[in-house]
């Protein structure tokens, strides 16, 4: 039998078949995420530049942005944000530099007498400049990755590490020889330890709410509130003494020249000595404060 209807040409027939074919839906296309594309363009001017990188929402954090940032080095940093972006240079690539210039801080402590202290003062202001520039690279360039932000805690863990090694190197009077040395060192590496359980705190919050299911946290004001009156009160009263924000880089070092400019009347050594004895039982105090604060709060509520 011949079949009543026309033959198709092949070509028609291919194309029919093409116009049956499913088309891709748009749900589909959006479940595989929007493609930022990198931004190679230049900023025609400071204040194009800071309405990119330093947008409201990063400007208003409460804890990632440290005090320093927010009182000068945020006016600096647009600057040598724009020489950077004449140049290859990837926003990785600066937080390199970040990391370098951080254990260069923890270095400096090693010069014995108040040259050192001095140049490690001068060192972490440089350290949280750059810190802010790598940020505002990548936000400009559109390359804010998982990488960087790993490559910044690599940097701020190891810097506020060596820090209060090196302090234990100078309280021992480094170089040194003596047994009794070692006291020194010793308590050095405990502060490094306990610092380090302290910073570790925060992410371990992140990491719970994150296993947990739940929505990240918010960077901002009654988030990290305790919930019990008690803890509550006692937090409002460690901020007329804060000694809990003495164990960043900035305020280490800060302290670290304030005693060495002590130590020109009473002795260098004696001096960080002094310190490194008092900061090693505050530590462990800010250490447990943390800690009851968090569970106290309803950071690691569900």
């Amino acid at each position: 039998m011949v079949s009543r209807n026309p033959a198709v040409h092949p070509l028609q027939l291919g194309s029919r078949l093409h116009s049956r074919l499913p088309q891709a839906d748009e749900e589909h296309r959006r479940a595989h995420g929007k493609v930022t594309v990198p931004n190679t363009a230049r900023p025609r001017s400071i204040a194009e530049l800071k309405a990119v990188a330093q947008p409201p929402e990063v400007r208003g954090r409460r804890n990632a942005e440290h005090w320093t940032a927010s009182l000068y080095l945020r006016r600096l940093s647009p600057y040598v944000t724009w020489v950077l972006l004449k140049t290859s240079i990837s926003a990785n690539g600066v937080t390199g530099l970040m990391i370098l210039t951080g254990w260069a801080t923890a270095a400096a402590l090693l010069v014995p007498g108040i040259a050192g202290a001095a140049l490690a003062l001068v060192l972490g202001q440089l350290q949280m400049l750059v810190d802010c520039c790598d940020g505002e690279v990548a936000r400009w360039r559109r390359t804010s990755s998982p990488a960087g932000v790993f490559l910044d805690k690599v940097g701020h863990y190891t810097t506020e590490s060596l820090i209060p090694i090196a302090l234990g190197l100078r309280a021992a009077g480094f170089p040194f020889e003596a047994p009794a040395d070692f006291l020194w060192t010793t308590l050095g590496l405990l502060l490094a330890l306990v610092i380090v359980l302290n910073k570790a705190l925060n992410d371990m919050v992140h990491v719970a709410r994150a296993n947990a299911g739940l929505e990240k946290l918010a960077d901002k004001q009654g988030e990290s509130e305790p919930s019990q009156a008690l803890v509550a009160k006692l937090r409002r009263a460690a901020r007329f003494v804060p000694f809990h924000r003495l164990y960043h880089s900035v305020e280490l070092t800060m302290l670290i020249f304030v005693f060495a400019v002590l130590g020109l009347f009473i002795g260098g050594v004696l001096a960080d000595r002094i310190l490194l004895v008092a900061l090693v039982p505050l530590s462990m105090l800010a250490l447990v404060g943390h800690f009851v604060a968090i569970m106290a709060s309803k950071r690691v509520r569900s």
